[in-house]
């Protein structure tokens, strides 16, 4: 499971450009990091909230694809977050969790926490799509 996971990680520009760290796959579950970068910022000094989103949107998703079968891939088709405290930490931690798996769609909540994971700082819930190839 976490080499489908991790290939399919490697593959995102995005999370490249971040610098993000797929951190652990568990069925149901994944986390992701991403160190602090002043390239990363908003005007305020603190991680864009595109940042958090990206990161908890790739875990959400991943989460879901662990219980895929193995021809399909999986893709966001919506997603809300709400922004709890200001992104000032040195690394975000995104949690991304199956709450219900279908054979189509699948919903998660991803979670944001700051560097010692006692800070939550963002909470999403998101609804993936499972495509068979």
């Amino acid at each position: 499971m976490y080499d489908r996971i991790k290939k399919s990680f490697d593959r995102q520009g995005l999370m490249k450009t971040l610098g993000a760290e797929l951190l652990n796959v568990e069925k149901g579950q994944v986390k992701i990091s991403c160190q602090f970068s002043e390239k990363l910022t908003q005007q305020h000094g603190f991680f864009h909230a595109g940042v958090a989103t990206s990161i908890v949107d790739s875990a959400c998703g991943y989460a879901a694809l662990t219980l895929m079968p193995e021809n399909a891939e999986v893709l966001s088709v919506e997603f809300k977050i709400n922004f709890m405290k200001p992104a000032k930490t040195d690394k975000l931690i995104a949690i991304g969790k199956v709450l219900q798996s279908g054979k189509t769609l699948t919903v998660c909540e991803g979670y944001v926490y700051d560097s010692s994971e006692e800070k939550l700082l963002s909470k999403m819930t998101a609804t993936m799509i499972s495509i068979l190839y």
